[in-house]
């Protein structure tokens, strides 16, 4: 899906959020620097998915499958744009065919 090129590719500023949010708390698994994750993705032609307060309000039209705030506001934009959200995270998979876990 990546790499068919009728595909717009989105990445979400949810995304650099929870990676700024838990490389300051200092967590292994995210040592990436945000700023620099996004001026790559913007460069290899990905788009911007900013945060809209109609994203945040479907957040409460969720099943409750997944705890993360994050994942749920990805989940929520995905569903709301609507758009196919690519994860390797199986518990996602639950909220419907809008998510692709590869």
């Amino acid at each position: 899906m990546i790499e068919a090129l009728d595909n717009e590719l989105f990445f979400s500023s949810a995304s650099l959020w929870e990676v700024l949010i838990k490389r300051g708390l200092g967590r292994d698994d995210f040592k990436v620097d945000a700023r620099l994750l996004r001026r790559g993705l913007l460069d290899n032609g990905y788009s911007e998915l900013p945060i809209g307060s109609e994203h945040v309000v479907a957040i409460e039209n969720l099943p409750a499958i997944h705890k993360d705030p994050f994942d749920r506001l990805l989940v929520a934009q995905a569903w709301v744009e609507p758009m196919i959200l690519l994860t390797d995270d199986d518990t996602l998979g639950g909220y419907g065919d809008f998510i692709e876990v590869v």
